[in-house]
């Protein structure tokens, strides 16, 4: 039970025919922005422990910023407005805005969020806090939590592709 906000946060991304487009034009170079694009997320998620003593999970510091504001709150705006700015970084670098096409509906894409903060909440955490840092740290709990979540995205993946025709 632990880890299933990160299984819900995998069935909205099952939503997304973004994900199935991008596995038929898997190449060379698009492995290669991936294996950037992890390691880019490892070393920030490294940093923030290293400078701030505190776990990047996404959730928790979203969270925070929705509680009594404290010494950690103007880190956390700073972390979430990185996150915001990430898209507008990319267009000033690349000259583009980036490719995002989700075929969800607006309600799908409502209840995936509201599953997502939930089972964030019950879960305390989310992917980037169990997955990335959790993991890292060699924390039981998070391994328990990313083996659910990893099983509960297979079997979601499973039926909204072969049972209920989602696949392509």
């Amino acid at each position: 039970m632990p880890a299933l906000c990160p299984a819900l946060y995998l069935l909205a991304v099952a939503c997304c025919r973004e994900h199935r487009q991008e596995e038929k034009r898997m190449n060379w170079a698009h492995d290669i922005q991936a294996a950037c694009g992890g390691m880019l997320i490892g070393l920030s998620a490294a940093l923030f422990l290293l400078l701030d003593g505190r776990v990047a999970g996404i959730s928790g510091i979203l969270g925070g910023l929705l509680r009594r504001w404290n010494r950690a709150t103007a880190g956390n705006v700073a972390f979430i407005a990185g996150l915001l700015l990430a898209g507008p970084f990319y267009r000033v670098f690349t000259g583009r805005w980036p490719a995002v096409h989700i075929a969800a509906s607006l309600p799908v894409l409502v209840l995936a969020g509201l599953l997502v903060g939930f089972g964030t909440r019950l879960g305390s955490g989310c992917t980037s806090g169990h997955g990335v840092c959790g993991l890292a740290r060699l924390s039981s709990r998070s391994a328990v939590a990313v083996a659910t979540f990893m099983i509960t995205a297979f079997i979601t993946v499973f039926v909204t592709r072969h049972l209920i025709g989602g696949g392509s």
